[in-house]
């Protein structure tokens, strides 16, 4: 069971997240109001950092081809993670990202608000490497970072449905990971706000202990 922690907020933070045993470490270089933000340089910096010893995601939400393309080839990441509005940035846009970027491997968040989540994984699916699937709070910019669960059996029915890995997202934590996985049986799963130690003012730093956690009950939930 593959596992993606978001969000590494600096180059020290990234390497405990890999240490602790996280194969995927997210990073969110934006210009937005986003949970856990850095700037691209920063980015860039993490990317380096982690080199060969997990891979890196980097958030997107803008709409802009041109915008998304630039911030890949500043930050470098090994995967691309789109979680912009689906019906501006469409599968076609994301094909042409898909030519522009190279060896950049593109993880499409899809919005599990209901039934019709499963017809657009299936549109995505033929452009993309991997599909996230997460929950979705409109106060929140993009898709995810919400800190709740959705309709697993949805989930379930995509994975059953789709050929590309698919990672399981939206309100995980070590408590609730087990039952994710025997349920939906993605091929990974993703930790943010479950895995966060909250500041009084409302930022965060990345809860190692939690982290360990949620990262040992998904190995354990895979092995049975």
């Amino acid at each position: 069971m593959h596992t993606q922690i978001y969000t590494a907020q600096s180059v020290e933070e990234a390497l405990a997240l890999v240490e602790a045993g996280a194969d995927i470490v997210g990073i969110t270089p934006s210009p937005r109001p986003l949970p856990g933000i850095v700037t691209e340089e920063l980015a860039a910096q993490i990317v380096e950092a982690i080199g060969s010893s997990a891979l890196t995601s980097a958030i997107s939400v803008e709409e802009d081809e041109d915008d998304i393309v630039r911030m890949v080839s500043v930050v470098k990441p090994d995967i691309l993670h789109l979680c912009g509005d689906i019906t501006k940035v469409d599968p076609e846009m994301v094909g042409r990202i898909r030519a522009r970027i190279g060896d950049v491997k593109i993880d499409q968040a899809i919005p599990m608000t209901g039934p019709e989540a499963v017809d657009a994984a299936l549109a995505f699916a033929p452009v993309v490497d991997y599909l996230l699937l997460d929950s979705y709070s409109p106060e929140i910019g993009g898709v995810g970072a919400a800190g709740f669960t959705h309709d697993w059996s949805i989930s379930r029915k995509i994975v059953e449905s789709v050929d590309v890995p698919v990672i399981l997202a939206g309100g995980l934590s070590a408590e609730n990971v087990a039952e994710a996985i025997a349920t939906v049986q993605p091929w990974g799963v993703d930790s943010l706000t479950r895995t966060n130690a909250y500041r009084e003012d409302g930022t965060f730093r990345k809860d190692l202990d939690k982290v360990r956690a949620f990262i040992a009950a998904a190995h354990g939930a895979a092995s049975n």
